[in-house]
């Protein structure tokens, strides 16, 4: 049984919670001060300030306050990240992918309407559809290349911005296609060297080296198995694991590497991280119910999940990376 981590929250970031409804991806921002949450259903982005402490028990967790972002930018949001500590890359499955400057002042339990700096539609041959999970890569000479799957055109998209020219756009490119079908997570390595993917109709996740020549064309050198229905994918600090969250089960999967990410691979454990009570409520269909959103912290010390009928939930890393196969169990 994976244990859960007991986070410390006051009444009204917990209410906060409650009220998000359905979730998509999350993220926690460079300096891990704050955790980003995509309200898909009711179009808006849930800022949490948070703390993540170590002790001699494993790590705690401190949510302090929130801030609930709107805007005419937002729409049905599914993909976010963080190109620094205040600017947030956020992708609408119902529309196109726009960039927020987070306002200056601290979270306080309160809304907040701003508005996009900048709005990203891609180019001519290469329009954004349907833009689910997004990934950001920093560039030299203030570049920024922003990674997206396009879910139901079956595509990754690179469109790269400039923040020494107010983030405009400079270029769009079809990055990735074969052997995609519903790319539904997108997560890069830390040492730079791979792009994971994951494939919901395939159900796995497609590993594709970063090089010059990587292209539509390119097959992928490596291919995590029997995923379920993944979406949200991330590397360990190290890139010796990866975890898989499976949306249509109650588990993330856990993925040993051995120096790179070559051929195919099982699951190394897969482990529970929600009860059945809560996966059952959300399990519409086959490919629902279980976690959506997955984030690893910036400690490389707590995982953090979300789905519909769990919001929130963080566990300690290394209970999930641990030794043994399969561990299923109440949380």
């Amino acid at each position: 049984m994976i244990r859960r981590i007991d986070f410390k929250a006051g009444g009204a970031v917990r209410a906060a919670l409650a009220e998000i409804g359905r979730t998509e991806d999350l993220r926690f921002s460079p300096n891990n001060r704050l955790l980003a949450i995509a309200g898909y259903a009711r179009k808006r982005c849930l800022i949490l300030r948070i703390d993540v402490e170590t002790g001699p028990d494993g790590p705690g967790v401190t949510l302090h306050n929130f801030m609930e972002l709107t805007s005419a930018s937002m729409g049905e949001i599914h993909g976010l990240d963080f190109i620094d500590d205040r600017t947030l890359a956020i992708a609408n499955r119902d529309g196109l992918v726009a960039l927020f400057a987070l306002p200056r002042e601290e979270p306080a339990s309160q809304c907040r309407e701003i508005t996009a700096i900048r709005r990203v539609k891609g180019g001519r041959y290469c329009k954004l559809n349907s833009p689910g999970s997004i990934a950001v890569r920093l560039e030299s000479h203030g570049r920024v290349s922003l990674l997206v799957c396009n879910n139901y055109t079956h595509l990754v998209t690179r469109h790269v911005v400039n923040r020494w020219l107010g983030y405009r756009v400079t270029s769009n490119q079809l990055l990735l296609k074969r052997g995609l079908d519903i790319p539904d997570g997108i997560a890069l390595s830390h040492d730079g060297q791979w792009i994971a993917v994951s494939s919901h109709g395939t159900k796995d996740v497609k590993l594709y080296r970063m090089s010059a020549s990587l292209g539509p064309d390119s097959e992928p050198t490596g291919i995590l198995q029997n995923a379920g229905y993944p979406h949200g994918v991330r590397f360990t600090a190290d890139d010796q694991h990866i975890l898989v969250a499976d949306a249509g089960s109650q588990m993330v999967h856990v993925y040993a590497g051995d120096g790179g990410w070559k051929e195919h691979r099982e699951p190394a454990r897969s482990v529970a991280v929600l009860d059945e009570a809560a996966f059952l409520r959300g399990r519409a269909s086959p490919e629902e119910g279980g976690p959506k959103g997955l984030d690893i912290d910036r400690s490389n010390s707590v995982v953090a999940v979300t789905c519909e009928e769990q919001p929130l939930a963080f566990f300690a890393l290394a209970s999930l990376t641990g030794p043994s196969m399969i561990e299923l169990g109440e949380t």
